[in-house]
């Protein structure tokens, strides 16, 4: 095989490799083009989608609020139950007293 021979066969080989990766090209963008109604339905999922989103980001942010609510409900109620046990604590010392001053007065008498 003399020079030109070799050039010429290199050159038949690249240009049938050139066609060949062309023709994959064109295979491939054929079978994967999407249509303009898919364009479309993809459009819609994406829409509704997001909407899903703000719409769990919403009952995310409602959730926190009310646990909020409830977490400072529950601490108020906590204190009023503590506020309220001193006294019923202290009413009964206060009526022990009493009870006991009340024996003596009668002891007395």
């Amino acid at each position: 095989m003399n020079r030109n021979e070799f050039i010429i066969a290199t050159a038949i080989i690249l240009f049938v490799a050139f066609c060949l990766g062309w023709f994959a090209y064109w295979l491939i963008h054929r079978f994967t083009k999407v249509d303009t109604a898919d364009m479309g339905e993809l459009d819609r999922m994406a829409q509704e989608l997001h909407d899903a989103e703000e719409t769990r980001d919403q009952a995310i942010s409602y959730l926190e609020q009310r646990e909020a609510d409830l977490t400072n409900q529950l601490s108020q109620t906590e204190a009023e139950l503590r506020a309220t046990m001193d006294g019923l604590r202290e009413a009964r010392s206060e009526a022990e007293d009493l009870r006991a001053q009340l024996g003596k007065t009668h002891q007395q008498d």
